[in-house]
């Protein structure tokens, strides 16, 4: 274990695609040098929803401390702004206390907020608005509601794909709220930490293999009777909380509208869709993050990298 990691002011992220293999190679980390999880995945704050989300287990929590997982219900939500302020709480703790804050997960938009150190307006929601764009979403389209941004603040629309409603929502909301364009008001003051980033990739077609085993061994230890309580609890499918993927996909499954293959096959198909999307997020060729491809190289591997780097500080 490295000692005083408070005077390094290291703070180590973890990124890649889901499946890729994070958790393993974080716990490793954790154990090696000291450290505690400060969880960067948009779905595993959601209390309930365990398996879908990959969530390590509590023997493991018990083991190595783990950070902003299970902090809502399903019914609620957490903007990104609450997100980067707890992140940066539980992190500025970690290192209060001598040990190595490791942000790992795969909501790109989380962990660069942290790195990047993204001023995120402080504009609270706006349920009538909020309710308005969804209604024109359902009715039109959310291309309907991305020309709405498009018109308000093209930067923004330059920055946020048009399908991910919640992002274009909130861009908008800020943006009428707040009297100036959501781009503008998006700045970035440097954490006051060191980062070290490590990306984890494999080869897509071997990536993929691993989501498909994931996900039938997900299946099998209950996924099913997972969402069947939650649907029980009285919780809806139109939740975000359900956008989590393949969550609709079982929750529509229940109430009958997939068979059993059909909905794997739309899980498959979301999955694959949302890795492409976090490579965008991650980029190879992104200078700051130092990639490891887990198909050459071992953990091991890693986490020398890691007490090198952090030891050159």
């Amino acid at each position: 274990m490295l000692g005083c990691m408070d005077a390094r002011n290291v703070v180590l992220a973890i990124v890649g695609p889901t499946a890729v293999g994070k958790t393993a190679i974080s716990l490793q980390l954790a154990r090696e040098l000291g450290g505690e999880v400060v969880s960067a995945d948009s779905r595993q704050v959601y209390r309930g929803m365990d398996i879908g989300t990959a969530k390590v287990s509590e023997e493991e929590r018990q083991t190595i401390p783990h950070h902003l997982i299970d902090i809502r219900e399903p019914d609620e939500t957490i903007s990104l702004g609450e997100y980067k302020r707890l992140a940066t709480t539980a992190i500025a703790d970690i290192l209060k206390r001598g040990r190595l804050p490791l942000l790992v997960g795969g909501t790109g938009q989380y962990v660069r907020a942290v790195v990047e150190g993204w001023q995120i307006p402080n504009v609270p929601p706006q349920p009538e608005l909020r309710q308005q764009l969804e209604t024109l979403a359902q009715r039109e389209g959310k291309e309907a509601v991305f020309a709405r941004l498009r018109e308000l603040d093209p930067v923004s629309a330059q920055n946020i794909d048009y399908r991910n409603l919640r992002r274009v929502i909130r861009a908008i909301e800020v943006t009428i709220t707040a009297g100036k364009p959501f781009s503008e008001l998006q700045t970035k003051k440097p954490p006051p930490w060191r980062i070290l980033q490590i990306g984890l990739t494999r080869q897509r077609e071997r990536l993929y293999a691993r989501v498909d085993a994931r996900i039938e061994a997900m299946f099998a230890a209950g996924w099913i009777e997972e969402v069947q309580r939650l649907l029980a609890q009285g919780y809806t499918p139109e939740l975000p909380s359900f956008g989590s993927l393949g969550y609709r996909e079982v929750a529509f499954h229940l109430q009958g509208q997939y068979d059993l293959e059909e909905t794997k096959a739309l899980i498959r198909r979301a999955t694959r869709n949302f890795i492409r999307r976090q490579y965008n997020w991650f980029r190879l060729s992104d200078p700051n993050i130092q990639w490891f491809d887990l198909d050459e190289f071992d953990a091991e591997m890693v986490v020398n990298w890691a007490k090198r780097a952090i030891q050159q500080q």
